[in-house]
This record gives C-alpha cells, structure tokens and sequence, in this order.
C-alpha cells in the first residue's frame, strides 16, 4: 500500500508541472536547460550535461548599467536591482538571488578570502550538512558502507570540500592544468580508494584508504595534471570516472540519495589517463586506461581497463552519452580481465524549465567462485525548474541484480534560500518484493557553497 501511495504521489509530481507548462511549449522555442549554474560549482568533468546553456535576457537599469533577466520575470523598482541585476530575485521583490533576500551569506569566497580572485584559479568548495531517518537500501546497519546514507537519526556533515585547480586552455597552442579535491565527511569513506590494496578495513589501505575515524573521514578523490592542444586534452592521475550520471560532489546531483545503479554498477574514480577530443561537431569522444576502478595510485588484482565513449548532440538540447569500461576492474571483480560495464544517458530539454533524463546501466563481471556479479539498470528523472528559487525533481528505478529486482522512486524539491545557499528535501520509497524489501526514507540536507 505504501508503496502505491508513494508512487502516485511522485508521479503526480512530475506529470502535473508537464502540463501546466504544456500550452508554454508549443509557443517558446526549447532551450537547454541547466537548472542552477552554481550548483554544479567546479564539476567541470561532468559529460552528461545539456551541452548547450540557454542565452540571458538582458535589460538596462535605471543607471544604465547591463543586467540580468531571469526567465519570466519582470524589473521591480528596488533600487537595489541596480547593484546586484533584475532577475537576482527582482521578480519576488528581493536581490540576493534567493528566498532569504540580502544576508552578505551570499558573498563569501574561498578565493577572495585567500586572495586568489583573478589568478586564474579554481578554488572553492562547499560545506554539506544532512540529515536521513532511514539508511538508504541497500545498507541495512548503521555505518556499513553499503550507501552513501547508512548515518540515519542523526545531523551531520556529509560533506565538506576544498578544490584547487587550473583548467587547460588549448585554444592558443599548448595548455597546462589540474586539480586537487578534498573532502572531510561521513561521505569521504565510500569515496576514498577503496579498490586500493589492504583497503575496505578501516584505517588501512594506501593513498587516502586509511583516513578514518569513526563515521567520518577524509578523502583525496581528484589527483590529477591535465594538458591541451587544439581540441584535444589528457587527463593524467587520479580523476573522477565518466561513466554514469550522478556524481560524488552533492552539487551535482539534484537529490541527496543516489540510484542502486550509481552505488552498486559503476566506478567512482580511476586512476590512470582519459583523453577528450572535441573536433568533430557535435560529437565529443573519450578514450583512456586506468588501473583498474576506484584506485589511488595503486593496483589491485592486476587491474587494467580500458575506458572509451562518446557524448553527441543528437538536436540542440538532446544530448547522448556512451561510456564503458572493460578489462580488469581490480576489487569488483577479483581480478578477472574480461570484466565489462556500460552506461548510455539520454539528457532532454523538453523546454527552458523541464528535462528529462534516461540512464540505463549494464554490468558483468564472470570469475567463478571470486567475483560473479551482472546487473542491468533503468533510471529515469524529471527535473522542473518553477523559478529562480523552487525547482521540482522526480526520479525512478529499476535495477536488477543477479536476477532479483529493486525499485526506487524518490520524489523532492530544491529550495534556492540564498544565491549560494540551497535546501534539499526529499522522500524516497524502496521495495524488491524477491528479498522483502520496502522501505521509505527522509533525508534533507542544505548545501552552503564558497
């Protein structure tokens, strides 16, 4: 029953932003859709974002100076619209870009504080405070490794994180970059490499495997020296994987829980080198080797894989990413080299305010009587933006493992509170009637950005 109950009510989420914006639809052109620019900080990696950004209205203020217009709105006549640029939160009578109006919250940096602004330089981070009255399936015991959210009854910092980095320019000749990512926080110790030998046993392992105490922990899961020429650059280190479409950075995620397909079917981070090429139009094309997945300048079991792909542009706001590993994974599959995972995303602005994100997963690993494991998995998301400060989300699930089936379905909001401040609720229902499974969660968590 209560499965049924969350399900229509999630559904019901989604459908009715889609025909309230219905009529919209046949009368603006779509564009695509990034539901918060800043809300992705420094996740430069990803490859399954809209390739495209939709352009900024533009309008004069009072003082002649240029501004910005948000979708919809309309310039009050606070004269501080002036400073700050209709569209910041104008349409709701405030100017700091969020709910709380102007607090000074909004204007904190980590590099103007380190007087770094202008250097060239990427630094900043986020700060992450969260709270679950469940663990997230398929953990099932408080701290257990086996979800990004096993911590339940409990506030805490999930995450807090520091990057400094550079980013390769190829456009005028040879270009040079990288980044380094910290992060403290009961998230740290499913990101740290743990596919490193002598790790999965807290405070052993090498790299940062062994930075526990307690719930919490430390991670280094971004190592990495980059250089460009042209359209083409290499990544070599210790990097985030290309494959799938969550991410570990919760600035990259719209809810705060991750899929069983993301936790259980595929690598976090790699070790080893990737390559991008973006000389073809619309097409970009990925090719690299790793030691195997989720290691840290290590190797386990021999590991060796392969990692190639693509992203296209199948039409201005539909974008398609292939990516797959094979070989040796390391830890997932016991050392085996004919290990073999994929995933395929389609990313669609059905217009400026609705996208519409697939994702399926693929996954085998056959070494008899080490490591047998095949899954196969279906995601499925709506994300609907009603304005700068609200957005609605809707995903669901189906992921098979081993021949027994689970289901999610998570239904939650994204309140913008501040222009840097946002806050993630969200309800979750689970259930797998082959094991007994059904479940339904709370979680909520805020996300302060710097």
């Amino acid at each position: 029953m209560r499965t049924r109950t969350y399900a229509c009510l999630t559904l019901a989420t989604l459908v009715q932003p889609a025909f309230a914006i219905a009529a919209e639809s046949l009368l603006a052109e779509p564009a695509a859709f990034q539901y918060d620019d800043y809300y992705r900080q420094g996740d430069e990696f990803k490859v399954s974002t809209p390739i495209a950004t939709p352009p900024e209205a533009t309008y004069t203020s009072n003082a002649g100076e240029p501004g910005r217009l948000a979708p919809g709105a309309s310039c009050c006549e606070d004269p501080c619209c002036e400073q700050v640029g209709c569209g910041d939160g104008c349409a709701a009578g405030l100017c700091s870009g969020g709910l709380l109006g102007s607090t000074g919250l909004e204007t904190l940096s980590l590099a103007a504080l380190l007087g770094a602004e202008g250097t060239g330089l990427d630094i900043g981070g986020w700060t992450e405070g969260v709270y679950m009255d469940n663990n997230v399936p398929l953990s099932q015991s408080y701290n257990d490794l086996l979800s990004f959210d096993d911590v339940p009854d409990h506030f805490h910092n999930g995450q807090t994180w520091f990057y400094l980095g550079h980013q390769a320019d190829g456009s005028g000749g040879l270009g040079l970059g990288g980044r380094v990512d910290v992060l403290y926080g009961t998230d740290a110790q499913k990101t740290q490499a743990f596919g490193n030998p002598g790790a999965g046993v807290r405070g052993f392992g090498t790299w940062d495997a062994s930075l526990d105490h307690g719930e919490y922990g430390w991670a280094i899961p971004q190592a990495y020296g980059e250089i460009a020429s042209g359209d083409l650059s290499v990544k070599v280190g210790k990097f985030f994987t290309p494959i799938g479409y969550e991410v570990i950075p919760v600035t990259g995620n719209f809810f705060r829980s991750h899929s069983y397909t993301m936790y259980n079917s595929e690598p976090f981070t790699h070790t080893g080198a990737l390559a991008t090429y973006t000389g073809f139009e619309n097409l970009t094309l990925y090719g690299g080797w790793a030691l195997g997945w989720d290691t840290g300048f290590d190797q386990l079991n021999s590991g060796n894989i392969a990692i190639s792909g693509f992203a296209y542009e199948l039409a201005e706001d539909v974008t398609f990413t292939y990516m797959n590993t094979y070989g040796n994974f390391g830890w997932r599959d016991g050392g085996s080299d004919d290990s073999y995972n994929h995933s395929m995303v389609l990313s669609a602005a059905l217009t400026d305010r609705l996208q519409y994100v697939a994702q399926s997963d693929s996954l085998r690993t056959d070494n008899p009587g080490v490591s047998q494991f095949d899954t196969i998995g279906l995601v499925q998301y709506l994300i609907f933006k009603h304005n700068d400060f609200v957005s609605t989300g809707g995903r669901y699930e189906w992921w098979k493992a081993d021949g027994v089936s689970f289901n999610q379905v998570t239904g939650g909001f994204n309140f913008h509170v501040l222009s840097n401040l946002i806050i993630r609720p969200e309800v979750r229902q689970d259930w797998a009637p082959g094991v007994g499974l059904d479940e339904d969660s709370f979680l909520v968590d805020a996300i302060l950005t710097f």
